[in-house]
């Protein structure tokens, strides 16, 4: 199981390739659904992470 940190930065990357490469998104300016299950992957990441950071103190 990836630690929340891998998780975060695998899932921004994918997030990032994709709006770089993505006709709609990146030429059209407008976000496809791949993007948004990208994005939403991407911000649940980066709520565990915070989740983690805070149980840790």
């Amino acid at each position: 199981m990836p630690t929340p940190e891998d998780a975060l930065q695998e899932s921004r990357a994918a997030y990032e390739e994709h709006a770089r490469t993505c006709r709609q998104c990146h030429f059209d300016m407008s976000p496809c659904a791949v993007s948004k299950l990208l994005l939403r992957a991407y911000n649940n990441a980066r709520r565990a992470q915070a989740r983690a950071d805070s149980a840790v103190r």
